[in-house]
């Protein structure tokens, strides 16, 4: 995905606060172990035992490296460009007559920082956990063992473990508490900087690939089918599907509704790995046939994830709204 790095460090330094810590796990466990190395007793053993400790520290470094390499593997990880401005643009759409003249006006403006998040991951790696769940690391779906209650689920697993598997739901709940208070104190150039900002995560929970350990095919021999499915799929056949996103609604609790979108995308998965594996194996190869072959399998489940993405965000922007108390916005913008 081709990303706009003209983003202000403002943004990369507000989005990327959290640490996951996993450098600093590493280094402790490589600490601690040659902590535990027993005092040499000969010069013969002190030999042994020097190759055996270098020979523990190699090993400790190549999964450290291994562990560094998967976590940095995520170089796509949500729609392309086309997607998330179709997303933005049909929100808006679906928002109420006393809301979206305020959201009209800075179409373009969304449509420019809804992918902010992405390149303060560029920018943060720290930031990198926010843009996903793997759902699959708690057993089976619908996956009622990880708690949705971000402090519970922390109590339960750590908070070093959720930050690996990632944080992408409680992220949206994060942000839609931010647009709520946007609104509640007028800043309105924070708020639409913080509505395009909610706009990407909230777009991203509904990509199948960000919600699975099998977030580019690797586990499955399928290299890069997020990047055919949410990009080359899109920028191919936009112009032949229209996107019918339902009318904003009032979110109950944007965390749980996060979690939801997050487990309906996923239950997409097993289908658009199958329809890959049989482009594939008709066309021999990742060419015109097979895209064709592929989007005419995936075509349903693809329109109706953006579709969806497209009402959760104009549904979230309408929460965030009513919760500050729907006060008047302005009309134009300078």
């Amino acid at each position: 995905m081709l990303r706009n790095f003209r983003r202000s460090n403002s943004v990369a330094a507000r989005l990327g606060e959290q640490s996951t810590g996993v450098g600093a796990s590493a280094t402790d466990d490589l600490h601690n172990a040659e902590n535990r190395t027993p005092p040499f007793r000969s010069k013969s053993r002190s030999k042994s035992r020097s190759h055996f400790t270098l020979a523990a520290i190699a090993a400790v470094a190549c999964v450290v490296v291994t562990l560094v390499a998967a976590l940095g593997a995520r170089d796509t990880i949500a729609w392309g460009a086309t997607a998330q401005k179709m997303i933005v643009g049909k929100a808006v759409d679906t928002l109420p007559p006393d809301l979206r003249p305020f959201f009209d006006e800075n179409r373009a403006f969304l449509s420019l920082h809804v992918a902010d998040p992405l390149d303060a991951e560029a920018k943060t790696p720290t930031e990198r956990h926010n843009h996903f769940i793997y759902l699959d690391r708690y057993g089976r779906f619908p996956y009622t063992t990880l708690p949705r209650v971000y402090k519970t689920a922390v109590n339960k697993y750590s908070k070093s473990k959720l930050e690996q598997t990632g944080l992408l739901p409680w992220q949206i709940g994060v942000y839609s508490a931010k647009l709520t208070t946007s609104f509640q104190l007028g800043h309105w150039d924070e708020a639409k900087l913080n509505a395009a900002i909610l706009a990407g995560y909230v777009s991203e929970a509904h990509d199948p690939f960000n919600t699975t350990e099998n977030f580019d095919g690797h586990l499955t021999l399928q290299n890069g089918i997020n990047d055919r499915f949410g990009s080359t799929l899109i920028d191919r056949f936009s112009s032949f599907f229209p996107l019918r996103p339902n009318d904003a609604s009032f979110i109950a609790d944007p965390t749980d509704h996060a979690f939801e979108a997050c487990l309906s995308a996923h239950s997409a998965l097993e289908m658009i790995l199958l329809a890959d594996r049989n482009a594939h194996a008709a066309a021999k190869a990742y060419n015109d046939e097979y895209f064709d072959h592929f989007y005419n399998l995936t075509a349903a489940t693809l329109i109706r994830q953006l579709s969806d993405a497209s009402t959760d965000v104009g549904s979230y922007w309408l929460t965030a709204w009513t919760n500050a108390g729907k006060p008047a916005v302005p009309q134009t913008q300078h």
